[in-house]
């Protein structure tokens, strides 16, 4: 498996991942916006996943993460994880934060994994279902 900066190749990939993945997905045209800030996961020239980590002086999010259905549990998050942690401590950050489903166990676990540490919760921050976000950062 290699990880790699996301070129304009892999936008439709993304998108579809998107789509399978989140109840208000990015448009294309959102993804290709966001290029220089993203990371796929791809194994054989196949696609598995993508990260998406921005910054804003030393302050780092992860706006998204997401993994092929048919290829969760087998690392591909560790690896991209690995991968934005790597990136975060290269650009200097001072941490990375993200919001995270509250019913979605399996990421929560992946990212106290890695070292990130629940810091608040958004009431009601999720449609479609509604649900509340955990707030959780990595502090470099």
């Amino acid at each position: 498996m290699t990880i790699r900066n996301a070129t304009t190749e892999d936008i439709p990939a993304i998108a579809m991942l998107e789509a399978a993945c989140f109840s208000d997905p990015w448009p294309e045209d959102f993804i290709a916006r966001r290029l220089e800030k993203t990371l796929v996961a791809q194994e054989d020239g196949v696609f598995l996943g993508y990260a998406a980590l921005s910054s804003v002086l030393d302050e780092g999010s992860l706006d998204s993460i997401a993994v092929v259905p048919e290829r969760r549990r087998m690392g591909v998050a560790d690896r991209l994880m690995d991968a934005v942690i790597r990136r975060g401590r290269e650009k200097a950050l001072a941490f990375i934060t993200l919001e995270v489903r509250e019913g979605n166990g399996g990421a929560i676990a992946l990212y106290r994994k890695h070292g990130f540490a629940q810091v608040g919760r958004r009431t009601n921050y999720y449609e479609r279902p509604r649900e509340d976000a955990i707030l959780m950062t990595l502090v470099f």
